[in-house]
């Protein structure tokens, strides 16, 4: 397994495919490096070096207790970029990816990336506040946390019908996708998938947005029913 160990000793497990330019993905919760294997490998076989990593507490990295927010996720893959000296990296991120990005470029400025693409976002912020009134409301992810302590294998699995869009008319449901989703969700351990709700949540982005000094790409779905693009 091709892995890196943070300075806090956490291990940090990625694939890295093909040669060319950078491209570096950061998944969504509560998934794996898994979630972009079908991109890396169109990417891949088409001149591009791509790279995925699993999130600490998700998938084949370090189960550790502390470090699950965004501050921690941004050093995390600041050590795989600087472990792997990537130069001119395009930094992709879904969900909860996309604010690690942002909190990467917020944090280590842009001397690594050429560009970003945000995809299903999190940023600026998902929480509902005075200063973000179109945000979800608190008790949306109190019932999410409420799922995982209880059941989250059916948690897991019962999020893929809207995290797909497959309880949408006439959808065209895989139940070998929603197996894939349930099987990376349940190989994250427990304290990444409670703790890291918090984190994607209600973490505000907006001055790690400033720092964008690269191009990015903002792809959102307007039926997007998790991280809903109003917010």
């Amino acid at each position: 397994m091709s892995t890196i160990t943070t300075k806090d000793g956490t291990q940090i497990y990625y694939n890295d495919w093909g040669k060319g330019q950078p491209v570096v993905f950061s998944h969504g919760w509560p998934l794996s490096a898994d979630a972009f294997e079908d991109q890396m490998f169109y990417l891949a076989s088409r001149g591009y070096r791509c790279i995925a990593h699993d999130r600490r507490g998700h998938g084949r990295s370090s189960q550790p207790w502390n470090g699950n927010d965004l501050d921690t996720y941004a050093d995390d893959l600041a050590a795989l970029v600087d472990a792997l000296d990537l130069k001119d990296a395009i930094h992709v991120g879904h969900s909860t990816g996309g604010g690690e990005v942002a909190r990467y470029i917020g944090r280590y400025g842009t001397k690594r990336v050429t560009k970003a693409v945000l995809i299903g976002a999190i940023p600026p912020l998902m929480l509902k506040t005075p200063a973000n009134p179109g945000g979800t409301p608190i008790e949306a992810f109190d019932q999410i946390r409420a799922g995982v302590q209880a059941d989250r294998s059916q948690f897991f699995k019962d999020l893929t019908m809207p995290f797909y869009g497959y309880n949408r008319p006439g959808a065209k449901i895989s139940e070998g996708v929603r197996e894939s989703f349930w099987l990376q969700g349940m190989m994250a351990g427990f304290p990444a998938s409670y703790f890291c709700i918090k984190a994607f949540s209600e973490t505000d982005l907006t001055e790690d947005l400033k720092r964008f000094d690269v191009p990015p790409l903002i792809l959102h779905g307007d039926d997007d029913q998790i991280v809903q693009i109003g917010a």
